[in-house]
C-alpha cells in the first residue's frame, strides 16, 4: 500500500511528525508537499495532490491511501471528495477513524492540526492504516449507492 501524505502551513509541523514516524516504522510514503513552512500557501493545492494520486492510484487497481492536514481539517476533505472514487473522512480521534474505514472504506485521512496533538494525529494515522473495510452487506450498497450518486454527475 502505498499511502500520500500533504498539508499547508498549519499542518506542515504535524506532516512532519507523521513523516518521522512512518520513516521510523518502514511504512511507504510519498510527501506531496509542502516541502517548507510558509505561512502564505494554500491547503487546495496539496490537497488537490494527495486527492490525484490516491485517484490514480484507484485507477490502476492499487490500494492507496492518504493523508491531508491543514488547520481545521475541512478545507482538504472538502477538496479531497471532489475526485470522483474519493472517500475522504475527518479524523477527530481513534475510534471515530476505525468506524471510517470499517464502514465507509475511507481511502482519504483529513486530520485537523489545530485539533489534535502528535500522539492523537499518529493513532489515528495508524487506525486509518490498520483497520479493514468489514465489507458487510449494509456498507457495501452505502457505497455503491455513493458511486452510483457520482455517475450521475
Amino acid at each position: 500500500m502505498k499511502i500520500y501524505i500533504g498539508a499547508d502551513h498549519r499542518g506542515f509541523k504535524l506532516k512532519e511528525e507523521i513523516k518521522k514516524y512512518f520513516y521510523e516504522h518502514g511504512i511507504e510514503y510519498e510527501d506531496l508537499g509542502a516541502y517548507e513552512l510558509d505561512p502564505a500557501d494554500d491547503y487546495p493545492i496539496y490537497a488537490e495532490r494527495v486527492s490525484h494520486k490516491v485517484w490514480q492510484g484507484l485507477k490502476e487497481a492499487q490500494d492507496p491511501k492518504g493523508i491531508l492536514i491543514c488547520g481545521s481539517g475541512v478545507g482538504v476533505d472538502i477538496v479531497a471528495n471532489k475526485f470522483e472514487g474519493i472517500r475522504s473522512g475527518l479524523g477527530m480521534n481513534v475510534g471515530q477513524v476505525k468506524s471510517a474505514r470499517r464502514d465507509d472504506d475511507i481511502n482519504i485521512l483529513a486530520i485537523p492540526s489545530d485539533f489534535v496533538d502528535k500522539e492523537g494525529a499518529i493513532q489515528m494515522a495508524e487506525a486509518f492504516l490498520n483497520t479493514e473495510f468489514d465489507n458487510l452487506e449494509r456498507h457495501a450498497r452505502r457505497i455503491n449507492e455513493i458511486e452510483e450518486i457520482e455517475e450521475e454527475k
